[in-house]
């Protein structure tokens, strides 16, 4: 397999394919993910979505219409924990534009996100000024997108963006990184054909117990997870489901929307759902299914 390495929107990229593929590919990649980051990184000034902050008004995006229906859906299912407005609550906490990492007082973010915002399938429009944040599922979404740019590149295609992994032809033997010891996995599975995404408060942490996963309700970050994977056909819905299994409702809309799972708690414990594919390495009594527990 030839590999292309590269970094973009904050995170690793590796993306291997059967043969090296031409610079027109690289090119148009290049060239989506520009325009992604372009229209939705709230730590770019001359973003649309910072406008958006700013401002108010519309946004013109065909990414907006699948992000924000799926945002509705894990708000509804999580009781308002997952919600597109908790950038001011992330920026209150240190992880804002400027990567001050200085904490400030929480700030929940508004549970009334959804009335304030109008979308299409070509476009968000804030009758205020909202500053969106997309973390939630954005990245699993452009991981998609790219897959879509290289759909007429032949033979096997890995796009992996900093651990939100998308596979197209041959299975691909993953490992599932231990949140507390990135030298130790608690488990493998093989994706063929789907995506995978993982998501975890040891990824894009700072000061004390601080990281980047918070409950929008309380503008907190969460403590009861640690690490979540989950399988779905499309890498936005994994990235999704990844984020709302750290909430109460996260198991039933993974459920709903036919994806497996496993996730991690901070003292140890492991909980999947019970189709799923991964093989965990787990001595006796550390792990039950799901629809056990």
């Amino acid at each position: 397999m030839a590999s292309w390495r590269f970094e973009a929107i904050g995170t690793h990229w590796e993306i291997e394919t059967t043969d090296a593929l031409p610079e027109s590919a690289t090119a148009a990649v290049s060239a989506e993910i520009e325009r992604f980051d372009r229209e939705w990184s709230r730590f770019r000034s001359d973003s649309d979505v910072s406008r958006l902050g700013r401002e108010g008004g519309a946004l013109t995006s065909t990414d907006a219409g699948p992000m924000l229906d799926a945002y509705r859906e894990l708000s509804a299912a999580t009781g308002g924990a997952v919600n597109p407005l908790v950038a001011d609550s992330l920026d209150a906490l240190g992880y804002d534009a400027d990567y001050s990492l200085t904490a400030g007082d929480p700030v929940r973010a508004p549970d009334t996100w959804a009335q304030g915002l109008s979308w299409t399938d070509t476009g968000v429009t804030a009758s205020t000024p909202a500053l969106l944040d997309v973390g939630a599922l954005g990245k699993g979404r452009l991981v998609d997108l790219v897959t879509a740019v290289l759909a007429g590149v032949p033979g096997d295609l890995v796009v992996d963006a900093g651990g939100d992994i998308r596979v197209r032809g041959s299975g691909v033997r993953i490992g599932l990184e231990h949140p507390f010891d990135p030298t130790k996995a608690i488990g493998v599975v093989e994706v063929q054909d789907q995506a995978l995404c993982a998501s975890a408060i040891n990824r894009r942490a700072w000061g004390n117990g601080l990281h980047h996963v918070l409950d929008a309700r309380t503008g907190l970050p969460v403590r009861t997870w640690a690490a979540t994977w989950a399988w779905a056909p499309e890498a936005m819905t994994a990235d999704a489901v990844a984020t709302a299994l750290f909430f109460d409702g996260g198991d039933e809309i993974a459920t709903a929307w036919g994806v497996e799972w496993v996730r991690m708690s901070t003292d140890g414990r492991v909980q999947r759902s019970p189709e799923c594919p991964a093989e965990l390495f787990l001595a006796a009594g550390e792990s039950s299914p799901a629809a056990q527990n």
